[in-house]
């Protein structure tokens, strides 16, 4: 292993499930899901009263709810987390209740919802000294983030990164869900056959990246590397991606030789899939691509957590990295009956994984695609 590989010494999270990647693990194999009637705003106009939201924040508090998810997770991380730790921070749509509350009361100065804004109070938070940045590249943000923060890493431009994540669910992102007419109108379903849509979720997380050699210098515990990463896009719609996955699958294949692993060295996929009739159709062609028609166990968190926006793949890769530690994968919460294309590779149970390999993979609009490589310990 080069000593300037990325690895991963320590991340946390807080989900619909609660505080902790334990917390989220377990709710995932408890086949019991987060998702529940929405009372932080009325829904009636809406396509879905459902929702994945974290029931220790509220709206209209001193902090906006981002902040109320992230000051918990950096606070008590921010005295094992290097000062001069390249900061990211990845999110879509940031303190999005200023913009609320400025077109419903008019006192409140929008530009406080901008992402340079959070991005301050993220540093402050972490106590790091750099400057940072940010990452918002749709529902791929954080995976994106990570690429790039590993990608600093083996390059030497840093050896040490700090990746956070956050979007939390309020009345404005929903309505635009709704109107895209892109909302389950009970839950998602993943990858089942009647899948209708996705539920939206909100969560928070951060991951520390090192350079091996700082990570052994400074005698930190290694819980897996970031072993490849690959970008691309479709670039056909604004919203809909490439039916045929073949962007989605060159993305896969740029993380692998970027791993130099091949491809019978992965064990399972966790997949983006949102439920939605088109990303899910999306992913599959994608992976039967990948791996020549072979099965592999594929799964998603979604129906779950529900859909986290930018915050979706940073969840899922600390979840990856409970999977390979534990050999199993979570299954595909929500799923009744798997899609026609999908037989050999989603399940509503756990499946084993045979090796310590496994891939991360999101979507999002504007046609963006990433892939991760990720090795367990």
């Amino acid at each position: 292993m080069s000593r300037l590989n990325p690895v991963v010494v320590m991340y946390d999270v807080v989900t619909p499930y609660g505080w902790g990647a334990g917390a989220c693990w377990e709710g995932l194999l408890s086949s019991q899901t987060a998702l529940s009637q929405v009372t932080r705003f009325d829904t009636h106009s809406f396509l879905s009263s459902n929702a994945g939201l974290v029931s220790d924040i509220r709206p209209k508090q001193d902090d906006s709810l981002v902040i109320q998810m992230l000051k918990p997770l950096l606070s008590e991380a921010a005295s094992d987390i290097p000062i001069d730790a390249t900061l990211f921070l990845s999110s879509i749509n940031g303190e999005i209740e200023f913009i609320q509350e400025h077109f419903l009361d008019k006192n409140v100065d929008p530009a406080q919802s901008g992402l340079d804004c959070l991005l301050k109070k993220v540093q402050n938070l972490s106590k790091i000294k750099r400057p940072g940045f940010i990452v918002s590249t749709a529902c791929a943000s954080s995976t994106t983030a990570v690429a790039q923060a590993a990608s600093m890493i083996r390059c030497g431009d840093t050896d040490c990164a700090l990746v956070t994540a956050v979007d939390c669910v309020s009345e404005f992102v929903f309505s635009g869900f709704s109107a895209l007419m892109a909302l389950a109108p009970d839950i998602a379903r993943p990858f089942d056959k009647n899948r209708q849509g996705l539920s939206l979720g909100e969560a928070a997380g951060f991951i520390l990246l090192m350079s091996e050699e700082r990570a052994f210098r400074e005698g930190r515990e290694v819980l897996g590397q970031i072993a490849g990463w690959g970008l691309t896009n479709d670039a056909i719609h604004m919203t809909a991606p490439s039916d045929t996955g073949g962007r989605l699958a060159a993305a896969i294949q740029k993380s692998l030789t970027c791993a130099d692993i091949d491809i019978q060295d992965i064990g399972s996929v966790c997949a983006h899939g949102t439920g939605t009739l088109y990303n899910d159709a999306m992913e599959i062609n994608a992976f039967k691509k990948v791996f020549n028609n072979n099965p592999i166990p594929v799964y998603s968190i979604k129906g779950g957590t529900g859909h986290t926006l930018a915050a979706s793949g940073l969840i899922e890769i600390i979840i990856s990295f409970e999977s390979l530690k534990r050999g199993i994968t979570p299954g595909t919460m929500g799923l009744l009956s798997a899609d026609d294309l999908a037989t050999d590779m989603v399940a509503p149970c756990t499946s084993e994984i045979k090796t310590h390999v496994t891939i991360s993979t999101n979507s999002g609009f504007g046609g963006v695609n990433a892939a991760l490589v990720l090795k367990g310990k």
